[in-house]
């Protein structure tokens, strides 16, 4: 039961309303899914591989979408044909349809998608704009470029 307020910022900041949503959801219990399993890893500077554990699903079968800054893969199993299965003493293998959605920061888009070995990889790279990277401003100096001159005052005393 933890809910900040964030109201005294909407009137004070612009564009960030969809932190502040972001904000409010982590506070708000969600539905623990833990199927399938997942990893995330960092696989370098401005790179990431997100996979997961589909085992008994094909490429067919499989969906991953990017809107608005979210990954949402699915898997729904088509219908197989029972006669050609027989009877299951036990079934481990799940292969019951799924959604998963993944929060995705600003500029980071998606790569690629592989299935190998029932691990689906999904890479993941984040392209920051030039204009929004750190630059060098080169500091130029007038007083620089002009010539260099002593003023003194001189005395009669001093031209003899």
């Amino acid at each position: 039961m933890r809910h900040v307020d964030f109201s005294p910022l909407y009137r004070s900041t612009v564009g960030f309303d969809r932190l502040f949503s972001m904000l409010d959801g982590i506070g708000q219990p969600e539905q623990a899914q833990a199927y399938p399993p997942y990893n995330i890893e960092r696989t370098g500077e401005n790179a990431y591989r997100i996979t997961m554990a589909v085992a008994g699903f094909d490429e067919s079968e499989l969906s991953i979408e990017s809107r608005a800054n979210v990954l949402t893969v699915k898997a729904e199993k088509a219908d197989e044909n029972k006669e050609s299965e027989g009877e299951f003493l036990y079934r481990g293998i799940a292969k019951r349809a799924f959604e998963r959605r993944f929060q995705l920061a600003d500029h980071v888009e998606v790569q690629n998608a592989s299935l190998k070995n029932g691990l689906l990889h999904i890479d993941l790279l984040r392209n920051i704009p030039e204009a929004m990277k750190p630059r060098r401003i080169a500091i130029v100096s007038d007083i620089a470029d002009a010539p260099k001159q002593i003023e003194a005052q001189v005395t009669p005393a001093q031209v003899n």
